[in-house]
């Protein structure tokens, strides 16, 4: 796997909204944050723009990353935020400049599509991380700094207490994966991720448990989880559940569909829709160490 080039004081980052729209008084807090970092910004013609619930209408979203793509003195594109639109664009992207200068693409939620077209597609490392909407001020808290860490080229590890429903054992591979509902919403086509022989991460919020369910079943038929070598699953969390109760929670759905596997599982992993989003590189050589406590760390 490529990583790309870490940043550095004075380097220029680009801001883009591929997805749902947002504002700029959303967005100024981060903008100032990097700025204190000594980093340029530039924004994305349209990343304000507003079309029905979309940032600006799928051919101008495309062309603002398209810009940030090609534009090889942007040295990361920070997507603004997530909600839904980047699948509707990412077959109009032209990556051929991107695979001859590669930059970092950070985000997490809906910007999965990018993580997964990027790492199976192109074999290129970005960054699962929290995104301007989250960023509320120009000091950084812990989510923020490891967006930071991950950036700049900071040793990336992580520990914490097991949880009860965690299976204990070591593994190490290239670390794949994002919001579930987005990766069961690729299965079929040009950025279906191949699981095989690595870590899979997963996390997902607002979603009915029976819908939980479903696309965990759809992961198990489709083979993506019967040779990967480690499970990590982040927040699952403001689920909803039917009149007729479903009967397990999230994380009981997901320990149900991989019973009878035999790799390493981490439950409650600190990233995804979280107060705590952690950053995690896509792409990246991960060992997950899962006994009396958790470990997570970057290779």
């Amino acid at each position: 796997m490529i990583h790309p080039p870490y940043l550095v004081k004075g380097d220029k980052i680009g801001i883009v909204s591929p997805a749902r729209s947002i504002t700029f008084d959303e967005v100024h807090p981060a903008i100032r944050f990097f700025q204190r970092h000594d980093l340029e910004v530039v924004l994305g013609t349209h990343v304000f723009s507003r079309y029905q619930q979309f940032a600006g209408t799928d051919a101008q979203r495309c062309q603002d990353l398209q810009m940030m793509l090609d534009d090889d003195q942007i040295r990361a594109i920070i997507c603004s935020r997530g909600g839904y639109g980047t699948a509707r664009i990412i077959d109009n992207l032209d990556f051929t400049l991107f695979r001859q200068h590669p930059k970092w693409i950070a985000g997490y939620s809906d910007i999965t599509v990018l993580h997964a077209h990027i790492h199976q597609k192109l074999g290129i490392q970005t960054l699962h991380a929290t995104m301007p909407v989250n960023i509320k001020s120009d000091k950084p808290d812990q989510t923020v700094a490891t967006l930071m860490n991950g950036l700049c080229g900071e040793p990336i590890a992580y520990s914490f207490p097991k949880t009860p429903l965690s299976r204990e054992g070591i593994a190490e591979g290239l670390l794949v994966g994002g919001n579930l509902s987005i990766l069961y919403s690729l299965m079929g086509s040009a950025s279906e991720p191949d699981t095989t022989g690595k870590i899979l991460f997963l996390e997902d919020v607002d979603e009915y448990l029976y819908h939980i369910d479903r696309m965990m079943i759809n992961l198990k038929r489709a083979g993506k989880l019967r040779n990967i070598r480690g499970l990590i699953v982040g927040g699952m969390g403001k689920m909803n559940d039917n009149v007729i109760p479903f009967g397990k929670n999230a994380n009981e759905i997901i320990a149900d569909a991989v019973k009878d596997q035999h790799f390493p599982v981490c439950f409650d992993f600190p990233a995804g829709h979280l107060h705590t989003n952690l950053a995690l590189v896509m792409g990246g050589e991960v060992r997950l160490s899962v006994g009396k406590e958790i470990v997570v760390e970057f290779l």
